[in-house]
């Protein structure tokens, strides 16, 4: 592969190594603040959860895996205390799977990783070269960008 600036190939692996920069800063941070266990696949799981909690059927569905695997990924974060299974309160034969005080904070604490990493970068290229360089990302994806699945189209969670 050629290392010439603006070979195809170039794009994508920068786009993903800004994503592993950010996403591995974060997870240093949220490391010292208590939450050593947590990876980044993580984060799509607690997303995927919501506020209101879901199945672990459903919660494969959105994230792209099976059931099995799911609730394998349910069961360790349940031991870490991230979250919980619960009686559906408006079906009793559903379990729910729901986040935790525990798995609320490593998220508060995620929030303001992102913000305070946007902030370095603002200051670090400008923020009208990032407010612009965002622009363009949403410019160029699709306008649902946050796409749980990600864990599955990568190969599993």
């Amino acid at each position: 592969m050629s290392s010439e600036p603006g070979a195809g190939y170039e794009l994508p692996l920068r786009m993903l190594m800004a994503f592993r920069t950010i996403i591995d800063e974060v997870h240093a941070e949220l490391a010292r603040a208590g939450h050593p266990d947590l990876r980044p696949m993580h984060g799509f799981v607690f997303q995927a959860i919501g506020p209101h909690g879901t199945t672990a059927a459903e919660l494969g569905q959105r994230l792209g895996v099976s059931k099995q695997a799911a609730g394998k990924t349910v069961e360790s974060l349940e031991r870490m205390g991230y979250v919980e299974r619960a009686t559906d309160p408006r079906d009793a034969r559903r379990k729910i799977v729901r986040l935790t005080g525990r798995g609320l904070d490593s998220l508060a604490r995620s929030a303001a990783a992102f913000d305070r990493i946007r902030a370095r970068w603002a200051a670090d290229l400008g923020a009208d070269r990032l407010a612009a360089l965002e622009a363009d990302l949403r410019r160029l994806t699709p306008a649902d960008f946050f796409r749980l699945d990600t864990p599955g189209w990568f190969g599993g969670a």
